[in-house]
């Protein structure tokens, strides 16, 4: 083949001539043909998030840098997010972009290498949310003294709920919700913030009733199983909690950053549920001691007001006693008016009939002082019983107004005493349903424990057709030698039946009572008959032929 072209005499003129597209794809499958799957250890440097979703960061050491991107889709399944200046394991593939003449790494899988790095961005993400006010004293929140509902964010299946939920039921029982959720890998962190934005979610007044408490709660585990917990995802929701928290994360020796956004930090899961409620039998006797105390303060208080509502009673005196001097006064001084009126007349005649005046004149003259005498004599009458009737209405109305202000304040008093007793009579009859709950298991495993007790006892025993053969002082007989000795032999059967029977006193050689049958040897075993083949029935002389088994 002629490989030759027209081009005569130029220099290179039989080379290929390729186009920069084919260029490309080739450099392209050449380098994702060698580097197919790489790991590279390097530094984070430039890092961009745009709004595509993508990720584009730079992977560098102290003399090259490797530009590297993460797709979308993988880029929210990541478990360790790029920042700048933390050293990282990234794992993926090289791969070319013609756009730029440009060779880059697709990563699809990033971890930080070692628990140096770790450290250095736990370190660095603590200062970064702590300097946005989200650790600050001043946003925790005090634990409700007495929650009516719990929820719970942890693994229903690990040791941790169960710890929670016993020493809750030790304590103080309540009603605990709880969200499932992963506690360690990728799935962590969102599942954890979003059940915290779930049960802050939750309506006080619907369906699924809204905690009072949320606890958070993990076992121990290295650094990297409890890195969920470090996620910024995380801190965000826990700061963001209207309902306070408390972090469980781990043993004491455990610390990740919703410690530091949570109202409170437990040591252990166990510690949390000590911390969310108290203990219901102290609680149960400070309320009967505190209402107690109530009950004798305000029967004090009656006892005291009763008292000086009759000393009061008593200083006041009876209205009648109080308007007596002064019907007494008017009595003495209507006595006096009649002499002094009748003086009053004498002289004043006397004075007329010295003075030079017509008979007319004085005539006149007395009808005018009579009528003004007349007059002054109704004005006082009227007075006198205006006044008296002042009286008498202003001790009545004093006297309602304390007769009023006595029953108001035995009627408050005595409304507080039924409250309280009503009060402690509902915490009994609370502590009585408590207590008959206690007792209800108690007795039904007493029961259960007594059919037991029934069933192993030996009367059970006698019903399967066994016997117990006892002595003439109603010991047990378990051997021939001792029922020898015994002049006499009870066998007890089922139903308390028993039956009394001599036992056999002749030689040791088996020789028993003319017509019985013999004893076997105290040391020979008894021996069961097995059916053969062909074999007819025993002769009479067979021990044991006449359907007796031996007692022994």
């Amino acid at each position: 083949m002629d490989l030759l072209d027209d081009g005569g005499d130029q220099p290179g003129g039989n080379a290929h001539e390729f186009t920069v597209s084919e260029i490309s794809g080739a450099v392209k499958r050449s380098i994702e043909d060698q580097f197919g799957r790489v790991r590279v250890r390097g530094e984070v440097g430039r890092v961009s998030r745009p709004s595509s979703g993508h990720l584009y960061f730079d992977l560098k050491d102290d003399r090259s840098v490797l530009a590297a991107v993460t797709w979308k889709g993988q880029a929210a399944r990541l478990q360790t997010r790029p920042e700048e200046g933390i050293e990282v394991i990234a794992t993926g593939r090289l791969t070319t972009f013609p756009g730029q003449s440009k060779y880059q790494m697709i990563v699809d899988q990033i971890e930080p290498a070692g628990a140096g790095a770790l450290m250095v961005m736990l370190e660095k993400r603590r200062k970064a949310l702590a300097a946005e006010g989200l650790f600050d004293e001043a946003r925790k929140r005090p634990l409700p003294y007495l929650p009516r509902v719990i929820g719970v964010v942890t693994s229903p299946s690990g040791a941790v709920i169960r710890d929670i939920l016993h020493r809750l039921r030790d304590r103080f029982p309540t009603r605990v919700l709880i969200w499932p959720v992963a506690v360690q890998g990728n799935d962590c962190a969102p599942q954890v913030a979003n059940a915290i934005r779930g049960f802050n979610a939750l309506a006080p007044d619907g369906p699924i009733p809204r905690p009072d408490l949320l606890i958070v709660a993990r076992g121990g585990g290295s650094l990297e199983d409890l890195w969920g917990f470090n996620e910024e995802i995380v801190v965000r929701a826990a700061a963001d909690s209207a309902i306070p928290l408390i972090s469980a994360v781990g043993h004491e020796t455990d610390t990740t950053l919703i410690d530091f956004a949570s109202d409170r930090r437990a040591p252990t899961p166990t510690a949390a549920a000590e911390m969310a409620v108290p203990v219901r039998a102290d609680l149960a006797a400070r309320l009967a001691e505190i209402g107690l105390r109530l009950m004798r303060g305000e029967q004090n208080r009656i006892t005291r007001q009763r008292q000086r509502l009759s000393d009061l009673g008593r200083a006041l005196g009876r209205p009648q006693a109080l308007t007596d001097p002064a019907r007494q006064r008017f009595d003495l001084f209507a006595m006096r008016l009649e002499p002094g009126l009748r003086g009053f007349v004498r002289r004043s005649r006397d004075r007329l009939n010295s003075l030079p005046l017509s008979l007319s004149a004085l005539r006149g003259n007395t009808g005018k002082k009579r009528i003004a005498l007349s007059g002054a004599a109704q004005r006082l009458d009227s007075a006198q019983r205006s006044r008296a009737r002042q009286d008498r209405d202003r001790l009545k109305t004093l006297s309602q107004r304390l007769e009023r202000e006595r029953t108001r304040a035995l009627a408050d008093s005595t409304r507080r005493i039924r409250d309280q007793r009503d009060g402690v009579h509902k915490l009994a009859e609370r502590l009585q349903v408590a207590g008959s709950r206690l007792v209800a298991p108690r007795r039904e495993r007493l029961e259960r424990l007594d059919r037991l007790r029934q069933t192993l006892g030996y009367a059970e025993t006698l019903k399967r057709g066994f016997a117990v053969v006892r002595g003439a002082g109603d010991e047990v007989i378990t051997t021939v030698e001792a029922a020898r000795t015994q002049p006499r032999l009870v066998i007890e059967f089922q139903n308390n039946g028993r039956l009394p029977v001599r036992p056999d006193t002749g030689p040791d050689t088996g020789a028993g009572p003319a017509g019985s049958p013999p004893v076997p040897p105290a040391d020979a075993k008894p021996v069961r008959p097995r059916a053969r083949k062909g074999a007819g029935p025993k002769s009479d002389d067979t021990p044991g032929s006449d359907g007796q088994q031996t007692l022994f």
